[in-house]
């Protein structure tokens, strides 16, 4: 039989690349997101073979009974959780909506979903920005030190689960990634950001001149290490998917800028860093190359390059998208 699989804010980057990883890997699949589906270029499954994808526009803040009734009906093997208000620096303007969606619409879901004995894992996609900013690579156990409300509302829902795995047995798995990157990217990111502005001619924003380090994994990789995670996790597991790899902003766009053979300095403008960024947060992921035989196989160059090809092939089309992060409550 077919595995069953419910990918719950299947719109986002990570969620529609899961989506596409799973229906190639043959499994029947239901998304939910609060955004109607958008343009094709942004959902890379539509290439492909959908027949095996039902898409429910529901909002876990306000449709929480009708996801349950589509779940228990579906009766998904696995349910993964891509669903967060995810913006970092913009979560200082508005925090009381970071919190609705990432800690109380969450565990009002997660006290459902308990109930649900038919369900044999929950992956729940958390993030490194719960540890906040580190020195050396990162091990799971680390403990919490969240420095925005994104990263605090975050780590919030991250100890409730770990508390329903401890009293109720839940059959959570957490999956934290480095910077994940790839072809459909929202354009606000920084490698599509870059590659735009340097495309149309606009100056790019570069803050706090590009200092903080990070690592980036390409999306396709994540989304074989989150399946696996689904079906070789043990409860109560974390586990990092990132490179070994680490590198600058300010080395990623000169990066860019010269497979794009533009000139950096004529092209970036350096501005004033954000409140509360993490200087870095590097993940190690021994834990999922021993338990999961997880590795990552998508070097930074062959993803840049790929992202180049994909914008420059859709410019038309992205021109018309939005440049910026427009927020929703």
């Amino acid at each position: 039989m077919k595995e069953k699989i419910l990918v719950i804010g299947s719109n986002s980057f990570s969620g529609a690349n899961f989506v596409d990883h799973v229906i190639r890997q043959g499994a029947q699949v239901i998304g939910v997101s609060r955004s109607p589906q958008p343009h094709a270029v942004f959902l890379p499954y539509k290439n492909g073979e959908t027949a095996n994808f039902c898409f429910h526009r529901l909002d876990l803040n306000n449709d929480l009974d009708k996801i349950m009734e589509v779940i228990k009906s579906f009766k998904p093997d696995y349910v993964v959780n891509f669903a967060a208000q995810s913006m970092v620096a913009e979560s200082w303007q508005h925090p009381e909506h970071w919190f609705q969606t990432n800690v109380v619409a969450n565990i009002k879901l997660h006290d459902r979903l308990r109930k649900c004995d038919f369900l044999k894992k929950y992956v729940h996609i958390s993030t490194p920005e719960v540890y906040g900013s580190c020195a050396g690579l990162i091990k799971e156990n680390t403990i919490y030190s969240p420095s925005t409300p994104y990263a605090v509302s975050r780590a919030a829902a991250d100890m409730s689960l770990m508390s329903f795995y401890r009293a109720y047995n839940f059959p959570v798995v957490f999956t934290r990634a480095a910077n994940v990157y790839g072809p459909g990217q929202q354009l606000y990111r920084i490698i599509p950001k870059t590659i735009l502005h340097f495309l149309l001619g606009k100056k790019l924003p570069l803050h706090g001149g590009g200092r903080s380090v990070r690592s980036f994994i390409h999306i396709r990789d994540v989304a074989q290490g989150t399946l696996l995670a689904a079906r070789h996790a043990l409860p109560g597991q974390i586990f990092h998917f990132s490179t070994l790899r680490q590198i600058s902003i300010r080395s990623l766009v000169e990066m860019i800028a010269e497979k794009m053979n533009v000139s950096f300095e004529n092209n970036v403008e350096v501005v004033g860093d954000r409140l509360g960024k993490d200087a870095a947060y590097l993940l190690d992921s021994s834990q999922a190359k021993n338990i999961l035989h997880w590795e990552d196989k998508i070097s930074l160059e062959q993803g840049i390059e790929e992202i180049i090809k994909w914008v420059k092939d859709n410019l038309q089309v992205l021109n018309k998208q939005p440049l910026a992060y427009e927020h929703k409550p």
